[in-house]
């Protein structure tokens, strides 16, 4: 079986974009971008790393918790 092919930018940043549009469904009373710059600042904590395919979705669960936070 061939390695699988790393995550580009360009697939990133799509998958970022629909991170935050989950988010914005999941917390409606957060506005857009409050969301897009809690992903961000996520995204820019876990920019360092060398592996990026798993970058998108650890962003999502770190701003999901955030945000559960922020909602309450």
């Amino acid at each position: 079986m061939p390695d699988p092919v790393p995550m580009g930018v360009s697939e990133e940043v799509r998958a970022l974009s629909a991170v935050v549009d989950r988010l914005a469904e999941r917390h409606p009373g957060v506005s857009r971008q409050v969301i897009e710059d809690v992903v961000q600042e996520e995204h820019r904590s876990l920019d360092r790393g060398r592996v990026r395919d798993f970058v998108p979705i650890l962003v999502e669960h770190a701003a999901r918790d955030r945000l559960h936070t922020l909602s309450r």
